[in-house]
């Protein structure tokens, strides 16, 4: 019995002592970390899009193939959802995550980047006497004409009498003042692609005469890009329209990155450039009469569907100040337009500086729109100034196709009128000029 209970306590005490000695190397130990987190870019930000960002996968030996098998693994190892995959414009993809996800992914030594996806708009917001501010509405005038003189479609390599934008009228003359006409190459553009980046547009509009079809719908994802804002179609006519168009026999391809209320997100609109970067051939343009606050995804997208042999034109903006701030206008390997009135005035609204590459007519433009295939509107912003420059661009890569971008961005500096443009606030003073020939 002596023993049994010395046995008993000394079994005890054991017992004991092992439980503190487990007890003193738990608490040596450190407590479970957290999982790193990395930085979310614009998170917060105004027009942030809640549980939806952009990832940029880092390039080189480190990185992976967002579209590849390793980069799809890398999504599902922090639980996001891939909503869309990323080719030539960026290495990346946008997801659908909660705020914890997105972190921890962003702290992924793979990845570059995790951005807020962000709201895009218009850029034709800016009101003026007798113009439209680019929702849907009535037409101006009576179908098929415009307010003013009726203007007449020019045959290639002749003039265009009356015009029904003055915007053509300006465009084709060194300074004021306006001499009712607009006189185009001869090759009118022809064998040149436009996509426009936009609300859509009515490709059966007989101001296209056949020349516009649907690219990509990256709103409803199909590929029946039509209109149902109105914004795109009369930029598409301002590009290339039979009557209102800067280049008359170029053709037309929908990329529909915008609803019916002007509006879309970061993401799609990169996915609207990836689509282009991807499917274009021989010499192309594209154009973006829409923007954002600065995002580095959205202008990285834009620079390398330039560098895949696209020419862009975009928007400066309405908001009365420095292009630079916003984005794509701040990308310096497109062409950025700023907008003027019929006076030769920098519009009130249009953004300037030195990221302005040149001005071009965007106060009252009529052109075609989409509630009928006569159907015509009159609106005012730098989203109708872009549209100059990419025929512009158009009328040049038609007679030399093979141009680069940086090209074709040198030639339309090169061949601006100097010195027309009032109150320009740093911006160069060059006003978009079309040689006729």
């Amino acid at each position: 019995m002596a023993w049994t209970r010395i046995a008993r306590r000394r079994l005890a005490a054991g017992g004991t002592a092992t439980a503190s000695a487990a007890l003193l190397c738990a608490a040596a130990l450190p407590a479970h970390a957290a999982p790193p987190e990395g930085r979310i870019l614009g998170a917060g930000a105004s027009g942030a899009v809640r549980s939806s960002y952009i990832v940029t996968l880092k390039a080189g030996t480190r990185g992976v193939e967002a579209r590849s098998a390793a980069g799809k693994g890398l999504a599902a190892k922090y639980g996001v959802a891939i909503r869309r995959t990323y080719h030539k414009a960026i290495n990346g993809y946008a997801i659908r995550a909660n705020e914890a996800q997105a972190r921890r992914l962003a702290a992924d030594p793979a990845v570059a980047s995790v951005s807020q996806n962000r709201t895009v708009r218009l850029t034709d917001t800016a009101r003026s006497p007798g113009a439209a501010d680019g929702m849907p509405g009535t037409t101006t005038g009576t179908p098929g004409t415009a307010t003013g003189t009726p203007g007449t479609a020019a045959a290639p390599g002749v003039t265009q009498k009356n015009p029904p934008s003055w915007g053509l009228d300006r465009i084709d003359q060194k300074a004021l003042p306006l001499d009712r006409s607009y006189t185009a190459p001869a090759t009118g553009g022809a064998g040149v692609q436009v996509y426009v980046l936009d609300t859509g547009v009515r490709t059966s509009h007989r101001d296209f005469g056949g020349r516009a079809r649907s690219g990509w719908d990256f709103v409803d994802d199909d590929a029946d890009a039509r209109d149902t804002n109105g914004h795109g179609t009369h930029v598409a006519a301002t590009i290339a329209g039979e009557k209102y168009g800067v280049a008359k026999k170029a053709g037309i391809v929908s990329v529909r990155v915008l609803d019916s209320k002007g509006a879309g997100t970061t993401a799609n609109v990169i996915a609207g450039i990836d689509w282009v970067a991807q499917h274009a051939r021989g010499p192309a343009v594209a154009n973006l009469s829409l923007g954002s606050m600065a995002s580095p995804q959205l202008d990285q997208a834009v620079r390398n569907a330039i560098a895949a042999g696209v020419t862009f034109t975009v928007a400066a903006g309405n908001n009365s100040l420095p292009a630079d701030l916003y984005s794509p206008a701040r990308v310096r390997e497109a062409i950025t337009v700023g907008a003027t009135g019929s006076d030769d005035a920098r519009a009130e609204f249009s953004n300037w500086g030195p990221g302005v590459d040149l001005f071009a007519p965007g106060v009252g433009i009529t052109s075609a729109w989409h509630s009928g295939d006569t159907a015509v509107k009159t609106l005012t912003g730098t989203s109708m100034a872009a549209p100059h420059a990419a025929g512009a661009a158009a009328l040049y890569l038609a007679d030399h196709p093979a141009a680069k971008p940086a090209a074709v961005g040198e030639a339309l500096v090169g061949r601006a009128s100097a010195g027309q443009v009032k109150s320009a606030l740093g911006s160069p003073n060059r006003l978009l000029r079309v040689e006729g020939s």
